[in-house]
């Protein structure tokens, strides 16, 4: 069934956000709900087919449709049975008793949840313990784990971007990059004949850290690039499935990003004009994610206190965060119904969700912030990632990156300095979350908030990642002056 109605509104029933159409079949859809909150997935499928051959509305079968596509995303996530769950723990602790795991289990550092009467374990539930312990470990024992080579990279790449601005907010210490990026849909995953339609991520040419883009080469002759003022830039493109032959997706590109620092403590900030555009914008609650909950309020008014001055909240709010919420890899985004809600009740997330919660607490405080994401370049780790930009009167906006935190440094600069500023290391596709594409993709995407792998879709359907493959090969050389 195609689905034309908004990306968010396949939650409304998940969530039960909203009430006008829900009315219509009270009793079905508190039924499904009722299902999918005891993880009784299988049962869920069985009572939405049964309502195909009823007389139900076509919204309720959207709804009911987009519910069993979330379970089966959450069973993805949750993949791990206990006993390849033991195994991994045998390899990283052979020690390890019962009672310990269970005692894990108990203080949520092992997640896991019950799927169809079987306890199911989230497929980074070990790595994530592990970086618990040892956190607990450095904490209890006042040690200091050794420094890794992406840590000690970026305070050397802060050290000189801090020596090379001489301006306040002055772009500096340009790479050029040149990027690889492929798509890779699995044999079989839609018939043979069928066209494939396919967003991969593109980069952003409005911003003075990313600039001289050029498209090299696409693995189709005919292709679209989204206009820049899309607020997730992506190249579209479709081909044809072959029988038992995987449908590859490509782009090469080039660009040139560059390092943004601003010494905030040492420049003129004035009060905002909550009057200006930005600011009514920019201080709103947003979606599902950036709502102001009585726990947001309460705990972001401990946090702020009596400070006023906005670059101080910010750096409150900061601190707060590096200190209290440990980086965890992450479920998929489109399985949780508030991020930053689950952020402070598990005590973790990843970039993304680390940033959603210092984005909400900062607008509540009345600070304008807003999304920024891509993918992180450095030579150590390529991966995908997200950090914001936060907006001063009389400055503009500054770059703050919430998950790479505090930096090991005794210079207070340094310490400080993805606080306001960021490494030239970045491929910046979105600059807010949850926004549509173009062309316009017909079906539920797979990443709800963000866009960073890309999306896939076929007239039968959305392509979830399970049934395709990325990869990112990345060549870059500082430009040396």
């Amino acid at each position: 069934m195609k689905h034309t109605v908004p990306v968010l509104l396949f939650f409304v029933f998940f969530y039960s956000n909203c009430m006008g159409t829900l009315k219509a079949q009270p009793d079905n859809l508190s039924v499904a709900e009722h299902l999918f909150r005891k993880g009784e997935f299988a049962a869920l499928q069985r009572y939405a087919d049964s309502l195909k051959t009823t007389p139900a509305t076509s919204k309720l079968m959207e709804q009911l449709d987009s519910l069993c596509e979330i379970a089966s995303r959450v069973k993805i996530d949750f993949s791990l049975s206990e006993s390849q769950v033991d195994a991994q723990l045998q390899k990283r602790a052979p020690s390890f008793t019962p009672a310990e795991k269970q005692a894990w289990e108990e203080k949520d550092w092992l997640e896991y949840r019950y799927i169809d009467g079987q306890k199911r374990y989230f497929n980074r539930s070990v790595s994530n313990l592990f970086r618990r312990i040892n956190q607990y470990a450095d904490s209890i024992n006042r040690t200091v784990s050794p420094l890794d080579s992406l840590s000690a990279f970026r305070i050397r790449l802060a050290t000189g971007v801090i020596e090379e601005t001489k301006q306040l907010g002055e772009i500096t210490s340009p790479v050029q990059f040149t990027l690889t990026y492929t798509l890779t849909v699995k044999p079989d995953a839609v018939p043979a004949g069928e066209t494939i339609r396919c967003w991969l991520p593109y980069p952003k040419e409005n911003r003075a850290r990313q600039q001289h883009v050029q498209l090299l080469s696409a693995s189709q002759p005919t292709y679209f690039i989204a206009p820049d003022t899309m607020l997730h830039r992506s190249l579209y493109m479709e081909q044809q499935a072959i029988a038992g032959k995987p449908t590859v997706f490509q782009l090469h590109f080039s660009y040139v990003g560059y390092a943004h620092y601003f010494d905030l403590d040492n420049a003129k900030i004035v009060p905002y004009n909550k009057q200006s555009s930005i600011y009514k914008e920019y201080t709103q609650e947003q979606g599902r994610h950036i709502v102001f909950t009585p726990e947001i309020r309460a705990l972001a008014n401990r946090i702020a206190g009596t400070e006023k001055d906005p670059l101080q909240q910010v750096k409150k709010l900061y601190y707060w965060i590096n200190s209290h919420i440990i980086w965890s890899g992450a479920l998929e985004y489109s399985t949780i119904e508030n991020i930053p809600h689950y952020v402070l009740k598990h005590r973790r997330g990843d970039c993304g969700m680390q940033t959603l919660l210092f984005m909400t607490m900062a607008r509540y405080l009345g600070i304008p912030v807003k999304w920024q994401s891509g993918w992180m370049l450095h030579p150590m780790e390529v991966n995908l990632h997200d950090w914001c930009e936060v907006y001063y009167e009389g400055i503009g906006w500054a770059p703050l990156d919430m998950s790479f935190g505090l930096q090991r440094s005794n210079d207070a600069a340094v310490r400080n300095y993805y606080m306001t500023g960021i490494d030239a290391y970045r491929f910046i596709v979105n600059d807010d979350i949850s926004a549509p594409f173009m062309p316009q993709k017909q079906f539920l995407r797979s990443e709800t908030v963000d866009f960073q792998r890309g999306e896939v879709e076929w007239r039968g359907g959305n392509l979830y990642f399970d049934k395709w493959n990325y990869n990112m090969d990345v060549i870059s050389s500082p430009i040396k002056k």
